[in-house]
């Protein structure tokens, strides 16, 4: 079975599908892995490095993916996914990042392709499917870098200093959020000696906040249904979001960096600190906007600039994994090699609907969406149970 590795083409991305490691690791399996020239050259990775770890060097992206059974990508969507699909052919399997809550269609476009398509946003939340969570590893590197955005950004430093010319104080950095990214910022702030707190509607979230030494933020008010299935934090109602903004307001006026990670999957980003909040900060603190590609935290967050408003400086930053393509690359890469060594076989990928994993991933299979939930997203009636397996009897 060939798998075909490309060299991004979505503007910006510096990330690869594969490293060496993980090339090494699917050829000793017994599978056939072709990159694209220069695929990985942005990451750290040579064409030479892929092909000491077994993979064969592709000239171009036509010639990577002839003859392919899968292709893998991170940005499976939008002009990326309009300029690669002519170059594909009626089978192939596409596996990639494709933001199918928020953008459905992408389903049926490879549906109508006749392409399988695998969104890797949708493993599940599952302890079998942890080493394949690609949003975990994203996150990871979001909440990591963040901080040092902040930190950048910051007219203070973060820890205290006792001097010769005084005695520095730590900054405070407040984090709103604290599901995977949100973590690894209170971490990461922790450990440049910034004093940090944190707040999440979830209840389970303050034993969290306390083990990476961080403090929780308690506001008060009650609390509705505060998280979803998967473990995320669930969208709440107006009245609860303008009493949580105006119990905030006092909470942002002593900070000096305020991280925030609020995102639900598939819908615009809540806000959490309004322009009347924004006008009670400090002049000079620094707001770093992880969910500023889906509409932002901040009201005045502008996705992919900075700007300022009222002396606080808000910083909206786009694909931040794509800022440490290495480590993000290694990550996501692995996250990929397991979920392929769970499908892959001698004969080629096992399409096992059985199997959680693969159901709940698999958005379109042998020309028809299949993914319950996008099915539902395109008012697209409910299939029977099995009909993957029955759709493929029949084209026999």
């Amino acid at each position: 079975m060939k798998i075909a590795v490309i060299k991004e083409i979505q503007p910006g991305e510096t990330r690869v599908a594969l490293i060496p490691a993980n090339v090494s690791k699917l050829t000793k399996g017994n599978l056939s892995v072709t990159v694209e020239t220069g695929a990985g050259i942005l990451a750290g990775f040579n064409d030479s490095d892929y092909e000491a770890a077994g993979a064969t060097i592709a000239a171009d992206l036509k010639t990577a993916i002839d003859g392919a059974e899968v292709v893998l990508s991170l940005t499976g969507h939008g002009d990326a996914l309009i300029q690669l699909l002519p170059k594909m052919t009626k089978g192939q399997t596409f596996i990639s990042m494709m933001d199918p809550l928020a953008s459905p269609a992408v389903a049926e476009i490879l549906a109508e392709h006749g392409i399988n398509g695998i969104a890797l946003e949708l493993v599940p939340r599952i302890t079998r499917a942890q080493s394949m969570d690609v949003l975990s590893s994203n996150a990871t590197i979001a909440g990591y870098k963040a901080v040092l955005m902040g930190a950048a950004s910051a007219p203070q430093l973060f820890p205290m200093m006792m001097t010769a010319a005084g005695t520095l104080k730590p900054a405070r950095v407040f984090i709103m959020g604290v599901g995977v990214a949100g973590l690894q910022a209170c971490a990461t702030a922790k450990r440049l000696g910034g004093v940090v707190e944190a707040y999440d509607i979830r209840p389970a979230a303050r034993e969290q906040i306390l083990s990476v030494g961080a403090r929780p933020v308690e506001l008060n008010i009650e609390a509705e249904n505060t998280e979803t299935k998967g473990g995320y934090a669930k969208e709440q109602s107006a009245d609860f979001i303008a009493r949580q903004q105006e119990a905030m307001a006092d909470v942002l006026a002593q900070q000096d960096v305020v991280i925030t990670t609020a995102a639900i999957p598939g819908r615009k980003a809540p806000v959490l600190i309004t322009e009347a909040q924004l006008n009670k900060m400090k002049p000079g603190s620094i707001i770093v906007d992880l969910a500023a590609e889906t509409g932002g935290n901040c009201a005045m967050t502008v996705a992919g600039e900075t700007v300022s408003h009222h002396g606080v400086t808000i910083i909206g930053p786009k694909n931040v994994p794509a800022s440490v393509p290495n480590h993000a690359s290694q990550m996501f890469g692995t996250n990929l090699t397991n979920l392929l060594t769970l499908m892959a076989t001698p004969e080629g990928l096992n399409w096992d609907f059985e199997d959680e994993i693969i159901r709940d991933t698999c958005v379109s299979y042998q020309g028809e969406v299949v993914n319950a939930r996008l099915r539902e997203l395109l008012d697209l009636p409910a299939l029977p149970l099995a009909e993957p397996e029955a759709a493929a009897e029949e084209e026999k």
